[in-house]
Protein backbone atom coordinates (compact mmCIF):
# COMPACT_ATOMS: atom_id res chain seq x y z
CA UNK A 1 0.00 0.00 0.00
CA UNK A 2 1.23 3.51 -0.82
CA UNK A 3 0.73 6.44 1.53
CA UNK A 4 0.53 9.83 -0.14
CA UNK A 5 0.39 13.35 1.25
CA UNK A 6 -0.46 15.78 -1.53
CA UNK A 7 -1.54 19.41 -1.77
CA UNK A 8 -5.32 19.80 -2.03
CA UNK A 9 -7.51 22.38 -3.74
CA UNK A 10 -11.17 23.40 -3.66
CA UNK A 11 -13.44 25.07 -6.22
CA UNK A 12 -16.85 26.25 -5.03
CA UNK A 13 -18.11 26.82 -8.60
CA UNK A 14 -16.85 26.24 -12.14
CA UNK A 15 -15.95 29.94 -12.41
CA UNK A 16 -14.24 30.16 -9.03
CA UNK A 17 -10.49 30.39 -8.60
CA UNK A 18 -9.14 27.25 -6.84
CA UNK A 19 -8.49 27.71 -3.13
CA UNK A 20 -5.53 25.93 -1.54
CA UNK A 21 -6.73 23.57 1.21
CA UNK A 22 -3.51 22.16 2.60
CA UNK A 23 -2.35 18.56 2.65
CA UNK A 24 -4.60 15.62 1.74
CA UNK A 25 -3.35 12.32 3.17
CA UNK A 26 -4.52 8.94 1.83
CA UNK A 27 -3.51 5.36 1.08
CA UNK A 28 -3.64 3.75 -2.36
CA UNK A 29 -4.24 0.02 -1.95
CA UNK A 30 -2.64 -2.61 -4.14
CA UNK A 31 -6.01 -3.21 -5.82
CA UNK A 32 -6.43 0.52 -6.54
CA UNK A 33 -2.89 0.64 -7.94
CA UNK A 34 -3.79 -2.16 -10.37
CA UNK A 35 -6.96 -0.28 -11.40
CA UNK A 36 -4.89 2.88 -11.99
CA UNK A 37 -2.45 0.95 -14.20
CA UNK A 38 -5.37 -0.61 -16.12
CA UNK A 39 -6.89 2.84 -16.63
CA UNK A 40 -3.57 4.14 -17.97
CA UNK A 41 -3.39 1.26 -20.47
CA UNK A 42 -7.02 1.86 -21.48
CA UNK A 43 -6.26 5.52 -22.20
CA UNK A 44 -3.25 4.59 -24.33
CA UNK A 45 -5.36 2.15 -26.39
CA UNK A 46 -8.49 4.29 -26.75
CA UNK A 47 -6.98 7.80 -26.99
CA UNK A 48 -9.59 8.98 -24.48
CA UNK A 49 -8.80 12.19 -22.56
CA UNK A 50 -9.39 10.70 -19.09
CA UNK A 51 -11.02 7.91 -17.13
CA UNK A 52 -12.46 7.98 -13.62
CA UNK A 53 -11.62 5.13 -11.23
CA UNK A 54 -13.99 4.57 -8.31
CA UNK A 55 -12.48 4.17 -4.84
CA UNK A 56 -13.95 3.26 -1.49
CA UNK A 57 -13.37 6.21 0.86
CA UNK A 58 -13.74 3.96 3.90
CA UNK A 59 -10.83 1.77 2.76
CA UNK A 60 -8.30 4.48 1.86
CA UNK A 61 -7.79 6.09 5.28
CA UNK A 62 -8.44 9.51 3.80
CA UNK A 63 -7.48 12.46 6.01
CA UNK A 64 -8.66 15.82 4.73
CA UNK A 65 -7.43 19.20 5.99
CA UNK A 66 -9.54 20.35 8.98
CA UNK A 67 -10.87 23.40 7.09
CA UNK A 68 -12.25 21.13 4.36
CA UNK A 69 -14.10 18.48 6.30
CA UNK A 70 -15.22 15.11 4.93
CA UNK A 71 -15.96 14.25 1.30
CA UNK A 72 -19.29 12.86 0.12
CA UNK A 73 -17.67 10.93 -2.75
CA UNK A 74 -14.24 10.21 -4.13
CA UNK A 75 -12.63 8.95 -7.35
CA UNK A 76 -9.24 8.96 -9.01
CA UNK A 77 -9.08 10.87 -12.31
CA UNK A 78 -6.51 9.24 -14.59
CA UNK A 79 -5.11 10.96 -17.69
CA UNK A 80 -1.99 10.89 -19.84
CA UNK A 81 0.66 13.58 -19.63
CA UNK A 82 0.72 15.61 -22.84
CA UNK A 83 4.50 15.73 -22.73
CA UNK A 84 5.41 12.05 -22.41
CA UNK A 85 2.11 10.10 -22.41
CA UNK A 86 2.75 8.73 -18.92
CA UNK A 87 -0.26 8.06 -16.72
CA UNK A 88 -1.06 10.55 -13.98
CA UNK A 89 -3.86 10.56 -11.44
CA UNK A 90 -5.31 12.76 -8.78
CA UNK A 91 -7.98 12.39 -6.15
CA UNK A 92 -11.26 14.12 -7.02
CA UNK A 93 -14.31 14.41 -4.79
CA UNK A 94 -16.99 16.69 -3.43
CA UNK A 95 -17.10 18.30 0.00
CA UNK A 96 -19.96 16.87 2.06
CA UNK A 97 -21.05 20.24 3.48
CA UNK A 98 -21.63 22.11 0.22
CA UNK A 99 -20.76 19.88 -2.75
CA UNK A 100 -17.69 21.96 -3.68
CA UNK A 101 -15.16 20.24 -5.95
CA UNK A 102 -12.08 19.07 -4.05
CA UNK A 103 -8.99 17.66 -5.74
CA UNK A 104 -5.32 16.94 -5.17
CA UNK A 105 -2.23 17.68 -7.20
CA UNK A 106 -1.35 14.92 -9.67
CA UNK A 107 0.92 11.91 -9.12
CA UNK A 108 2.51 9.67 -11.75
CA UNK A 109 0.91 6.19 -11.74
CA UNK A 110 4.34 4.55 -12.13
CA UNK A 111 5.59 6.27 -8.95
CA UNK A 112 3.40 3.90 -6.93
CA UNK A 113 5.28 0.79 -6.04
Amino acid sequence: MNTLTIEGWCKTSSEAVPIELGQIHFHVSGADHVRLEQAEEQLKKNNAPEVMVDVDISQMELIMPPECGPLSDCQFRVYLSARDQRGQFHLVGHRATDGALVYSNAVMVDQLG
